[in-house]
């Protein structure tokens, strides 16, 4: 890893005030002490639940070189004092591993749903056209083709430098990133400048971070400025996309399901497995064939394509990528459990996410019946568990069950779930026990009929107050089909 500046550097970097030594060289950063190394500056950073100037001393012991602090060190290494250290995290992140954003065409996807399939849609774009590819999301990290291990979605400024900097030596040409809200609001991109800024929808969820809608949408809308990306790209048919698109200063490149917009798609055609569809855009018309099922994800093709094309990629490539991309995990993936019933397991796990894969599924089974199996999240938003159970109700047959209920009682979730389950037209079977429930849906369906197991996705655990239990519902559903 090439990397590497002074103690100085970075105080002028953060507006901090340098004690010992300004000289000291510095090779890396961390915010987790258990992750020092010789020669690294350890930030101390108060969390919700735990505050690393507890850590300090473990730091230095472990080798850290110097430490960046809200107070006075009282350690044997030199120190940069600041305000706030998690604001002062990204700067000097980015200063210790040589502004890697610098060195690449990094385009950022934000939104509530669509940032998974965008980014990889992204990476495939970016290897049809030659480039060496980086993706940082949810389902995966990998640079240049190789997995790198991540925590979050969107990693700890620290963390994400580094990853940065890891493509740079690695000579990744574009990378793809998905920016969560949580990163906007934790500070965890600052520093970084963004060639392209994409968002996509804007439905409810995280409000248990957020508080309200106006503030998660001002989490996002903090993406859309000067000092964070260079140019949008903005799905205009939404609302929050509307008053985006009106409120940044950025140039915009504005994308839409039909004409109107710079970029749209025309001649839609769907399918179990499968999107078809003219892209247009730029005088072109080029007709794509996306191995991706679903609406939504013709939604996701156009915004990764206006991306691609603002970061100067033409779009003969952009339509070989988007026709050469993998099945995403657990984002609308067919799952083959034999039989003549067709299975789907998809990640939608707010109203509007469900509400979009049974209208998508609705296009591609015609007169088949749409069975989903869905819940809610422990410790997170309990709002919009009865908006859940008002868009699971819009099936024929809704199961309502457990997602990860953490410290919750997965009984009490079910409950607010229910109490916007009967407007609908689906009959409503609780089933707490999610294997139960996969096992109740896959029994019930007919020939003609889609299996929606939604919530989970990619997810290979299921988180209960005392811990994780493996748990994969492609794998379940397939175990659960053999047995019948």
């Amino acid at each position: 890893m090439i990397a590497g500046t002074t103690l100085a550097e970075v105080a002028t970097r953060v507006g901090g005030k340098v004690v010992g030594d300004p000289a000291t060289p510095l090779t890396g950063i961390t915010h987790d002490s258990r992750l020092v190394a010789p020669g690294w500056l350890f930030v101390a950073v108060r969390g919700a639940r735990t505050d690393g100037h507890h850590f300090v001393g473990r730091a230095v012991e472990s080798g850290a070189a110097a430490v960046c602090v809200e107070e006075g060190p009282g350690v044997s290494v030199p120190a940069v004092v600041v305000p706030d250290t998690r604001r002062a995290m990204g700067p000097a992140a980015a200063a210790v591993y040589g502004d890697p954003a610098d060195h690449l065409t990094l385009i950022g996807i934000t939104g509530t749903n669509g940032k998974t399939t965008v980014v990889h849609l992204l990476e495939s774009i970016a290897d049809a056209a030659g480039l060496r590819p980086g993706l940082l999301g949810t389902v995966a990290a990998r640079i240049n083709g190789v997995e790198a291990a991540i925590e979050r979605t969107t990693p700890e400024a620290t963390d994400f430098q580094r990853l940065l900097r890891d493509m740079v030596d690695a000579r990744v040409e574009l990378a793809a990133v998905e920016v969560s809200s949580h990163a906007l609001s934790l500070s965890r991109v600052d520093a970084t400048l963004f060639s392209v800024a994409a968002f996509t929808n804007l439905t409810q969820d995280h409000l248990d971070f957020h508080g309200t809608m106006e503030e998660y949408y001002r989490a996002k809308a903090s993406f859309f400025v000067e000092d964070r990306a260079e140019r949008a790209v903005i799905w205009m048919d939404d609302p929050a996309g509307r008053r985006l698109a009106a409120e940044t200063s950025l140039p915009v490149t504005t994308v839409g399901a039909s004409p109107g917009h710079d970029v749209w798609a025309e001649d839609v055609r769907l399918d179990l497995r499968s999107s078809s569809f003219t892209l247009a855009g730029d005088g072109s018309r080029l007709p794509t064939r996306l191995p991706l099922a679903g609406d939504f994800n013709v939604a996701n093709a156009l915004i990764a394509a206006a991306c691609a094309a603002s970061a100067g990629i033409g779009w003969e490539p952009i339509v070989a990528g988007l026709e050469a991309v993998d099945q995403i995990p657990g984002r609308f993936e067919f799952v083959d459990v034999g039989g003549d019933a067709g299975v789907v397991v998809d990640y939608a796990h707010t109203p509007d996410g469900v509400a979009a894969v049974i209208r998508a599924a609705r296009d591609i089974v015609g007169r088949g019946r749409i069975i989903v199996v869905v819940g809610a999240g422990g410790d997170r938003d309990k709002a919009k568990r009865p908006l859940m159970g008002a868009a699971a109700a819009e099936a024929d047959v809704a199961i309502i069950t457990s997602d990860n209920p953490r410290s919750e009682d997965p009984a009490a979730i079910i409950g607010d779930v229910l109490t916007g389950a009967g407007g609908g037209p689906a009959r409503i079977v609780p089933e707490a026990d999610r294997r139960s429930a996969i096992g109740v849906a896959i029994t019930e369906a007919e020939a003609g009929d889609l299996v929606l197991i939604l919530g989970k996705g990619h997810e290979q655990g299921q988180e209960f107050a005392d811990g994780i239990v493996p748990f994969d519902d492609r794998l379940v559903a397939r175990e659960e089909a053999s047995d019948r």
